[in-house]
């Protein structure tokens, strides 16, 4: 018979998990906080060309206090019964129609004061959809999709209304989340194929190569570019057509997540 085990008290362990006082220690709120990225397409007046393709990020409008009138990154408090990302994917869907979509933890972000309220750990996770595929659940809600623009050093983000919001001006530490996850998702694209994650089942060597120019935010050479990407794709044999010349259509021949 094994030997019962007893700590410096003489307490089993079931005896000292029942006599626990929970209460002996400070216990931090923790949230998660959603960092999701989308490629938007611009239609283009001139039909001789691409679609222009815009990379942007989710954001919702507090209507209450802290930060009221502030834009924020969807997310919430982490319920006793789900795990971190169970918390990701509900709190993704209360504001999304997204199923099935690439999610990975990004960072834990825990500055003491990172918010008024209390002492609150917030994991941030990034997501990566298409955006053509995920619904605004209730766009009376305040989400909005924001693009991310350069503006001589400065980063913002502006959506389709006009409304221009700099990284300072979000909610709690979501800026400082947003410049982490830009710097993540750059930095993936030379070694994983994330950005298949981000396009549609069927795409042009073109478009395909746009992703890649948006994220980075610099032009590639189109030889080096199809080089390097060549065993990622295979051919459909068949073509994209419109108002310019057709294209031959690729597919993603890996798994995207």
């Amino acid at each position: 018979m094994m030997k019962v085990k007893r700590d410096m008290n003489g307490l089993t362990e079931d005896e000292f998990l029942k006599s626990y006082d929970v209460s002996k220690f400070e216990r931090p709120s923790v949230t998660v906080d959603n960092l999701v990225f989308a490629i938007d397409e611009i239609e283009n007046n001139d039909i001789r060309k691409l679609n222009d393709k815009r990379l942007q990020v989710l954001l919702v409008y507090r209507e209450n206090h802290p930060f009221i009138d502030k834009w924020c990154l969807p997310g919430g408090f982490i319920k006793m019964d789900e795990t971190l990302e169970e918390a990701s994917l509900r709190t993704l869907e209360e504001k999304t129609s997204v199923k099935d979509i690439y999610l990975e933890q990004l960072y834990t972000f825990g500055e003491i004061n990172r918010d008024p309220r209390t002492r609150v750990i917030g994991v941030a996770y990034m997501a990566l959809v298409n955006k053509k595929e995920t619904k605004i659940v209730d766009e009376s809600k305040n989400t909005d999709w924001f693009t991310i623009k350069q503006i001589g050093d400065e980063l913002i983000l502006e959506n389709d209304n006009g409304i221009i919001v700099r990284f300072p001006d979000l909610a709690f530490d979501h800026g400082k989340i947003i410049e982490y996850g830009l710097f993540r998702i750059r930095n993936k694209l030379e070694y994983t194929d994330i950005a298949f994650s981000l396009l549609p089942k069927e795409f042009t060597m073109a478009e395909l190569q746009q992703v890649y120019e948006v994220i980075l935010d610099k032009k590639l050479t189109k030889a080096n570019f199809q080089r390097k990407i060549k065993n990622k794709v295979q051919c459909l044999n068949k073509y994209k057509t419109g108002g310019f010349r057709p294209a031959m259509l690729y597919k993603y021949n890996g798994k995207k997540h």
